[in-house]
């Protein structure tokens, strides 16, 4: 069981993660990669990772970063710097930066002895050929699962305040004031002391929630989103995107831009309750809306391709016919 105590003035300072953490999710999608666990969404990902893996070559490296990441438990914090919310290059760089005697200290809490740690550069190599195949090819899709939590999060403190927002967190965390416990695998207390916390929705986190295992660092709970569920992988999405001509569904895009209830875009749009409804099912079948449970009521969100179809914007890849999808491009915060 984990318990995190907070004070008056924790409170104050909850805050969630305006983006995806990019070395979260490159550490957190190796342990993933090595499980059965999840096949319905990651089963599709992992076969088409270990391919790219495979292709890349460089298995010492990744027998490198094994030695230092197990399959479960404990694995060095500095690896997941807080800089990683702002991108790969920022987290990276707050990687290679680390001193030795802190890498030597937390790589010798996995191998339970005072041997030489790996060279960090080297780590450091592994780690990102690691995320280039695995992270940066489905970073879009990610992002998107990220960003419509974040909307679910952001509605329950609007509606409720901090106390709503903590009691909103997906099953597994329980918010009993003034502490929040989480199923975990170890017996442990952490005491916030008035620092606050960062709330992290991850897309590879599963199952329980994680925190750095040092105290001394910035408070971050990474806590598991909700997936969508997958839909037929022959499914044609063309004729989804033919029925979107037409004013009254561009509407309705328009009025999802910035996350909504089903009864919001129906008063947004100018549309029934039910129209609305109809409207954001289409717009979910072609891959361009993503919809989340949040109590009683639905939250729907764009996805990248309903966001670069509303802006008129490029990028737009093909439509995902699985619960993860790759595409191409270079990675952004």
């Amino acid at each position: 069981m984990l318990r995190i105590h907070f004070t008056g003035e924790d409170l104050a300072r909850v805050r969630i993660a305006a983006r995806p953490d990019a070395l979260w999710e490159t550490v957190l999608s190796f342990h993933r990669l090595r499980d059965r666990r999840g096949g319905r969404v990651y089963g599709q990902w992992r076969s088409e990772a270990r391919t790219r893996l495979a292709s890349g070559g460089r298995s010492g490296g990744r027998r490198m970063l094994a030695s230092v990441v197990p399959p479960r438990g404990y694995f060095p914090d500095f690896l997941t710097p807080a800089e990683g919310v702002q991108g790969w290059e920022e987290g990276v760089a707050a990687v290679r930066a680390t001193p030795e005697e802190r890498v030597a200290e937390e790589v010798g809490l996995v191998t339970g002895e005072a041997k030489d740690p790996p060279a960090l550069g080297a780590l450091v190599d592994a780690l990102g050929d690691h995320h280039r195949a695995a992270v940066a090819p489905y970073w879009p899709h990610l992002r998107a699962r990220i960003e419509a939590d974040r909307a679910a999060r952001g509605r329950a403190l609007l509606d409720g305040g901090t106390d709503a927002l903590l009691a909103s967190l997906p099953p597994g965390l329980r918010w009993r004031p003034p502490v929040l416990e989480a199923d975990y695998p170890a017996e442990r207390e952490v005491h916030l002391g008035g620092r606050g916390l960062r709330l992290q929705p991850s897309f590879f986190c599963q199952g329980a929630p994680v925190m750095l295992y040092d105290q001394k660092l910035p408070p971050v709970l990474v806590y598991p989103v909700e997936h969508a569920t997958p839909r037929t992988p022959d499914a044609p999405s063309a004729p989804y995107l033919g029925r979107l001509v037409g004013h009254t569904r561009s509407a309705v895009l328009r009025a999802i831009e910035h996350g909504c209830t089903t009864s919001e875009l129906a008063r947004r749009a100018g549309v029934s309750l039910a129209s609305a409804s109809q409207h954001a099912c289409v717009l979910r079948e072609a891959g361009l809306v993503d919809t989340l449970r949040h109590g009683s009521a639905v939250l729907h969100s764009l996805t990248p391709l309903g966001a670069a179809l509303l802006r008129g914007g490029g990028g737009t890849a093909p439509v995902a016919q699985q619960p993860i999808y790759a595409r191409n491009g270079p990675v952004t915060s």
